[in-house]
């Protein structure tokens, strides 16, 4: 699983919980990708995806939070979308 925090330099927001979502994403899913996206580096990924506002995070290519997730949405996200791929026998 890949997840995908998009943001811009100087984001206060983006800085200040990062490493707190990273480590989140790592506890809950340790396999996973964690990449940190400038959206002026990569513009046109994020209008793909449908970026409208930063920060932002998309999980396997598919956006799922148009702001900032607390620790607790993230996980709650992530162990959703597990059990649906195991339901879907992914």
């Amino acid at each position: 699983m890949i997840i995908e925090l998009f943001y811009a330099e100087g984001c206060q927001q983006c800085l200040r919980n990062r490493e707190t979502l990273k480590a989140t994403a790592q506890q809950t899913l340790p396999d996973m990708v964690w990449r940190e996206i400038n959206v002026l580096e990569e513009i046109d990924y994020a209008v793909e995806l449908g970026i409208l506002t930063l920060p932002a995070i998309a999980i396997d290519q598919e956006l799922v939070f148009t702001k900032l997730p607390s620790a607790a949405q993230l996980t709650q996200a992530l162990i959703e979308r597990v059990t649906k791929e195991k339901s879907y026998g992914n």
